[in-house]
């Protein structure tokens, strides 16, 4: 079962998805990840987007660490159940947290809210390259400026490919599981 590391919501236990198809963030990794995004103060009062998102553990750490919004996506119906679950006790005065039941290009294709400040991707371990170069495109334009993109993926998928606009900045391994780092270059792509 995930917990809260740290924050406001320090202890608190996460429902898991009742299925084999998501697999958790193991606290080493979250510990480690959010330490460093602490570091580069992309977690205070920030507008983060949770794509793939599962149990919701890396999302509903960042509400817990100072975010300000959470959008939890996920096109699983389980995963959805267990966000809508996990998201109860988190509601509180100045953070917004929706849950939201769609694919993630399709969900950031649509999305018309604020500038995403910290998007977290942890896709299934089976999803290529090529369909996350297509949604990390589709990111480029709802990204603040000054974004962390958190990019998780099995060790053995290989470095992602960047779209024009983004650049991965750091990279670490835990184990199997690799976490990429990756930033906006400041240069729109051509329309």
């Amino acid at each position: 079962m995930a917990r809260i590391i740290a924050g406001t919501h320090k202890g608190r236990r996460l429902t898991a998805v009742p299925t084999d198809a998501t697999r958790p963030t193991s606290d080493r990794v979250k510990e480690s990840l959010f330490s460093r995004l602490e570091g580069y103060d992309a977690l205070e009062d920030a507008v983060v987007v949770d794509l793939y998102a599962g149990s919701g553990a890396l999302g509903f750490e960042s509400i817990s660490r100072g975010a300000r919004s959470l959008e939890a996506v996920d096109k699983a119906e389980a995963a959805v159940k267990t966000l809508r679950r996990n998201a109860e006790p988190f509601h509180a005065p100045g953070s917004e947290i929706s849950v939201h039941k769609a694919d993630a290009l399709k969900y950031l294709t649509a999305r018309t809210g604020p500038a995403i400040e910290l998007l977290f991707l942890d896709p299934p371990y089976q999803f290529g390259d090529a369909e996350l170069l297509k949604v990390l495109t589709a990111a480029v334009g709802q990204l603040h400026e000054g974004a962390t993109v958190v990019i998780e993926r099995e060790k053995r998928s290989g470095r992602p490919s960047m779209p024009e606009g983004l650049e991965i900045f750091s990279e670490k391994s835990y184990g199997g599981t690799h976490v990429w780092l990756v930033e906006p270059t400041g240069e729109a792509p051509p329309r």
